[in-house]
């Protein structure tokens, strides 16, 4: 299950983040996965959820924002958003496209709660 291998990457770019700007607690972590990307967001969840338990990040987040797939088609200039798996262009049909976006796995946003403000 290759989700537990992208969970501690995400909570060391998370751990070096929070380190970086000061501390606080981590109240959670947005992270955007396109459709190719072959991650299964409910095991990333369930992963992230395991390796969090018993730290100072027990209670933090994982915010999943599912991105589709866009293509552009290099005939007719049209980035369009690919339905399923049909990759042909929607406009003129052509199979000559670019997959410009769907392969996204990304940490988008890390919110802390500063603990410094609420003295």
């Amino acid at each position: 299950m290759h989700e537990l291998s992208l969970a501690e990457n995400i909570l060391e770019i998370v751990r070096e983040s929070v380190s970086s700007n000061g501390g606080g607690r981590l109240k959670s972590v947005k992270v955007r996965i396109g459709e190719l990307a072959g991650v299964v967001p409910d095991s990333l969840d369930l992963c992230f959820t395991a390796l969090t338990k018993g730290t100072e990040l027990e209670n933090a987040k994982l915010d999943i924002e599912r991105c589709g797939i866009v293509a552009h088609c290099r005939d007719c200039g049209i980035d369009s958003v690919v339905e399923g798996m049909t990759f042909k262009c929607p406009a003129c049909g052509s199979g000559n496209i670019k997959v410009i976006s769907g392969n996204e796995l990304q940490v988008m946003e890390i919110e802390v709660d500063d603990e410094c403000s609420n003295s």
